[in-house]
């Protein structure tokens, strides 16, 4: 079993609320927009980190971390990028890898709106966990917590880091 802490949009802002979920979790997720890699560098000091850049992030973000992640998390098929779209919308940019080989979770970023939908033609879950920065329209900080056992993803949880 994992816990997972899933961010993304921090837009180079981290704090002692993230941090309070970070120690609570097994690994921590974040998908783009990280802004200053002191953020990574500091969840990196206290759990295992998976990452991709996003659309605002610079070069050494970009050389640090790459724009899709997809691996295997317990028995489950993970992808990561930070602009991909929804079910019904996906991203052009992903569109023919999505439907040619889907995985069972597919994670992204980027609209600073959290979103969990289950995608009943390509059978994934998709997760947006929202904006946990304080740049953006959102008006509430977000991540999202859930496990992964085996091939089950549950115990989903929104946290919400109150407003930005």
């Amino acid at each position: 079993m994992k816990k997972i802490l899933l961010l993304s949009d921090t837009h180079s802002h981290i704090d002692d609320q993230i941090l309070k979920y970070v120690h609570q979790a097994d690994e921590v997720w974040h998908a783009g927009d990280i802004g200053d890699l002191i953020v990574t560098d500091t969840l990196k000091k206290q759990k295992p980190l998976r990452a991709v850049f996003g659309n605002i992030d610079n070069h050494e973000a970009r050389l640090e971390f790459p724009l899709h992640n997809r691996f295997v998390c317990e028995g489950v098929d993970v992808w990561i990028t930070h602009i991909g779209g929804y079910p019904g919308k996906y991203s052009s940019a992903i569109r023919e890898e999505i439907f040619k080989n889907p995985p069972k979770l597919f994670i992204c970023g980027h609209s600073h709106i959290l979103k969990v939908q289950f995608d009943k033609n390509l059978n994934l879950l998709h997760m947006n966990p929202g904006a946990a920065g304080k740049h953006g329209f959102h008006q509430v900080r977000t991540m999202l917590r859930f496990e992964i056992v085996g091939e089950k993803i549950q115990n989903l949880e929104v946290i919400e880091l109150g407003r930005k």
